[in-house]
């Protein structure tokens, strides 16, 4: 094959992605706008014979396999180090782009003329419904989907389809690895805000995405919220680990002892209703943990990005929103069900 320098690098974690695979490779294969594109997936030790299969089949994809589990931001940090375009797109393995996905995103890009992440509407991959345009916060850092076509600055992007110039991801370092999974897309395009930089959805074009297929959780089955022990551990800790670290000072004196309050409220009254002590101990009880074990490497990072900040606390602001997401899920689905 000739060596060629290409413009966009396509990131995909792979785990277990037997069953989506094709459609997500498929999807960036078949793009209109004839852009210069490399592949990179990461197999992060799937046990479904998903690397084998994409070696066989897609032999000039870039593939990286890794022995053991390392998660989505390890294997993210992998790719994007390994890639050589000037743009990165991550994209889930339970995603597929619309057809004209690369040719908005780069165009929008070089419209901007400067750094900024940016994405696409997301849609459902089974009933093809809006899911969001970009998220924004509540006051405890809970992703807030984000409907309103106008609001095209949001406070963050999904990990499933989040494109990002290389240079800025190398600037803010890509994802912390000590997150291992969820939540890293909000810590980044925190970072990428205080920085000054622009968190930005686009209008047109779009993805497919099988929510919660590569982690699972995270979506309604029935009228009722579903999750996993994991997932929700891993996603209640490490927002508040982005709390801690990106909240300007005023914001970071006021919320982070209401929610540590909150949530200790919230899981031992979640723990008695269920009657089920593994609620608390795998799920609440590592935050306190977290923060307390992690809270040197919390002190100095939490430093180290505060030193970066350009944008004021009214403006930073603009992207939260009043009302607590849990009350509004708390209310339309109940308690979620946790497996």
């Amino acid at each position: 094959m000739t060596d060629f320098t290409p413009l966009v690098s396509v990131c995909i974690a792979n785990y277990n992605g037997m069953d989506v695979i094709d459609d997500c490779l498929r999807s960036v294969l078949d793009q209109k706008g004839h852009i210069s594109v490399e592949i990179l997936v990461h197999d992060d030790a799937s046990n479904d014979g998903s690397a084998a299969y994409i070696r066989d089949h897609y032999p000039y994809i870039k593939l990286i396999t890794s022995e053991s589990n390392v998660g989505f931001c390890i294997a993210n940090n992998r790719m994007a180090t390994a890639a050589s375009g000037q743009y990165l797109l991550l994209l889930n393995n339970d995603a597929a782009l619309f057809l004209d996905a690369l040719q908005t995103l780069l165009a929008e890009a070089s419209r901007l003329g400067k750094p900024a992440i940016l994405t696409l509407p997301q849609f459902d991959a089974t009933s093809g419904t809006l899911v969001d345009r970009g998220c924004l916060l509540d006051p405890f850092f809970n992703p807030v989907p984000n409907l309103n076509a106008e609001c095209q600055d949001v406070a963050m992007v999904i990990g499933a389809c989040l494109w990002a110039p290389k240079t800025l991801w190398d600037e803010l370092d890509g994802f912390p690895p000590w997150f291992v999974s969820m939540a890293e897309d909000m810590y980044l395009c925190c970072r990428a805000r205080l920085a000054g930089y622009r968190v930005y959805v686009l209008r047109s074009s779009g993805y497919r995405h099988r929510q919660g297929k590569s982690f699972g959780g995270n979506r309604s089955i029935d009228g009722q919220l579903r999750t996993t022990y994991r997932r929700r551990s891993l996603s209640e800790r490490n927002k508040t680990y982005v709390m801690v670290l990106m909240s300007p000072s005023l914001q970071f004196a006021i919320i982070l002892p209401v929610h540590l309050a909150l949530i200790g409220l919230e899981g031992l009254t979640i723990t008695l209703l269920k009657l089920n002590s593994k609620v608390w101990v795998e799920i609440y009880y590592p935050v306190f943990k977290g923060i307390w074990g992690e809270r040197r490497k919390l002190v100095e990072a939490r430093r180290e990005i505060q030193k970066t900040r350009k944008i004021n606390l009214k403006d930073w602001l603009k992207v939260f929103v009043k009302f607590p997401r849990k009350i509004q899920m708390l209310v339309r689905y109940g308690i979620p069900v946790i497996k």
